[in-house]
């Protein structure tokens, strides 16, 4: 029997409360559904909302042994035209990027930004694969993305 899902979304555990949640407002259009000293619940509204959260990693809600803020985590945030969220972001807005704007062969034109608890964030825009990855794709996931097989 298979799981029901009600939600999903990512808790990012850090010390810099305030500075993400200004950070994710301000730059990635969330808007702050709950904010207590120690957890702060954000959603996206639209079509496909989307929600995140920031908690202060040293609560007691979180098991002891875990108590250490994020490392090594990489959100994507796939947008219509990464080049213009590069030029919002980076060339207007002064995000210092950790990887400039580029293309790959595997399928996306993408850069790297991080918030203030050093959370990658991967602004991309699929685009059709090399030929030489192409066949790494489902057929269902290259029809749906891109139209063909």
């Amino acid at each position: 029997m298979a799981m029901e899902l009600s939600s999903f979304y990512p808790v990012i555990g850090t010390f810099r409360l305030a500075q993400s949640r200004d950070f994710y407002t301000k730059w990635l259009g969330f808007e702050v559904t709950f904010e207590s000293d120690w957890y702060i619940s954000l959603r996206r509204l639209g079509e496909k909302p989307y929600e995140l959260a920031l908690l202060d990693y040293t609560h007691p809600t979180v098991p002891e042994s875990y108590r250490k803020p994020v490392q090594g985590l990489l959100l994507n945030f796939e947008v219509a035209d990464v080049d213009a969220e590069w030029e919002r972001l980076v060339v207007r807005g002064g995000l210092r990027a950790e990887s400039e704007i580029r293309t790959e062969a595997f399928g996306q034109r993408h850069f790297i930004v991080a918030d203030p608890s050093g959370v990658l964030i991967d602004m991309i825009t699929e685009i059709p694969p090399s030929a030489e990855y192409a066949g790494q794709f489902s057929a269902e996931y290259t029809a749906e993305k891109f139209g063909g097989e």
